[in-house]
C-alpha cells in the first residue's frame, strides 16, 4: 500500500492531502528509467574503454597465449638447429672424411626457401610478423634436415662399400722392407743423381737387391705395364678406384698385364734399374685425384708406430734420389 502524503498550507495553517495523478506517476517512472539507462550506458562504455569487454579480454588472453606458444616453438627450433648443426659438422668433418667424399657446402645446406609471395597468405594479421618469421625458420630447418637425410643415405651407401674402399686404398709398402734396413729416398725436393740439380721427387725410392719382388699396394686394375714412359723404365700403373692410382718404376721384369685385376700383396714385378736410374730400386708414387701425394702417409697396414716413425726419420734425411 502506497504511503499517503500531506502538504502544509501556510494560508490555512492546515495539512492537506496530496493527490498524485496517474500521469504524473507514469512520467516519474519514465524519468527514473531513463536516468538509470543513461547511467548504465555511461558505465558500460567507460568499462569497455578503460577495462575492456569480456570478449576483448578473452581475445587478449588468447593472443598472449599464442605469442607464448610461438616463443616456446622458436626456442625448440633453436635447440633443434643446434643439434642439426652438430650433425652437419660431423657429416662433413668425420663421416665424409672417412669415406673421402666431398663435404656439402653451407650454400647448399642453408639456401633460401620459397619465393617472394610464399608467405603472403600470412600477412594482414596482428601476429603476421611473428608467424612469417617462425614459418621461415621451420622451412629452413626442414630443408636442412632433408639435405642431411639425403647425405646420410649417401654415407650408408658408402659404408656398404667400405670393405672395397679399404681394400683399394694403397696401404702397404711395395717391397718387403719391414726391417727398414735400406734407407728410402723421400718425397719432395732432392738432388738429382745424374744432373745434380735440385728437383722435385714425386715419390719414394726403396733401394733393394736386383730381383726383389714388388707387390701391389691395394686392390685395382693394371692400367699400364710397359717401358714407354720417359725415365721410369719398366713400370706399372694400377688404378685402384676412389681417385687413387699407384706407379712402380725401374723394374727389371714386369709380371702383370694391362686390364688385369690385382689384389693387395700380389706380385706385379721385380726390382731393377731400368730407365733413368743409378742403382737397383723401386720408385713408388701415389696419385690421388690426379695429384701426386706423399706415399709415406699410406703405410698404416704395414708398419708399427715405431717403424713408421723410423721410416719418416730415414726418408727425411735422404738428400739424393736414385732416379
Amino acid at each position: 500500500m502506497s504511503k499517503v502524503k500531506y502538504r502544509y498550507n501556510t494560508k490555512s495553517l492546515t495539512y492537506e492531502r496530496v493527490e498524485v495523478k496517474w500521469t504524473q506517476r507514469i512520467l516519474r517512472f519514465i524519468s527514473y528509467l531513463l536516468t538509470g539507462l543513461v547511467f548504465a550506458a555511461v558505465a558500460w562504455f567507460a568499462g569497455n574503454f578503460f577495462l575492456g569487454s569480456p570478449g576483448d579480454k578473452k581475445a587478449a588472453r588468447e593472443l598472449e597465449a599464442l605469442k607464448l606458444q610461438y616463443k616456446v616453438l622458436n626456442s625448440k627450433m633453436e635447440l633443434l638447429g643446434s643439434v642439426l648443426t652438430d650433425l652437419e659438422d660431423r657429416d662433413n668433418n668425420i663421416y665424409r672424411v672417412v669415406f673421402e667424399a666431398e663435404p656439402i657446402s653451407n650454400d647448399i645446406r642453408k639456401a633460401g626457401y620459397g619465393g617472394v609471395d610464399y608467405y603472403r597468405k600470412l600477412e594482414g594479421f596482428s601476429t603476421s610478423e611473428l608467424m612469417i618469421e617462425t614459418s621461415k625458420k621451420i622451412d629452413a630447418l626442414s630443408k636442412r634436415m632433408y639435405i642431411q637425410s639425403k647425405s646420410f643415405d649417401d654415407v650408408i651407401k658408402m659404408a656398404s662399400n667400405k670393405q672395397q674402399l679399404v681394400n683399394s686404398i694403397p696401404a702397404i709398402m711395395p717391397v718387403n722392407n719391414r726391417e727398414l734396413r735400406h734407407q728410402p729416398g723421400g718425397f719432395g725436393y732432392r738432388t738429382h743423381p745424374i744432373y745434380k740439380t735440385a728437383e722435385f721427387h714425386p715419390g719414394m725410392d726403396f733401394a733393394c737387391p736386383q730381383g726383389t719382388p714388388i707387390y701391389a699396394t691395394g686392390d685395382g686394375i693394371i692400367e699400364r705395364a710397359d717401358n714407354l714412359a720417359q725415365g721410369y723404365g719398366n713400370h706399372v700403373v694400377i688404378t685402384h678406384g676412389y681417385g687413387y692410382q699407384t706407379l712402380y718404376g725401374h723394374m727389371s721384369k714386369i709380371s702383370c698385364r694391362p686390364g688385369q685385376r690385382i689384389k693387395r700383396g700380389e706380385l706385379i714385378g721385380y726390382v731393377g734399374s731400368t730407365g733413368l736410374s743409378t742403382a737397383p730400386h723401386v720408385h713408388y708414387e701415389v696419385i690421388k685425384n690426379g695429384e701426386k701425394v706423399n706415399p709415406i702417409n699410406f703405410y698404416y697396414n704395414d708398419l708399427t708406430p715405431e717403424q713408421y716413425a723410423k721410416l719418416i726419420e730415414m726418408s727425411s734425411k735422404t738428400s739424393q734420389s736414385f732416379d
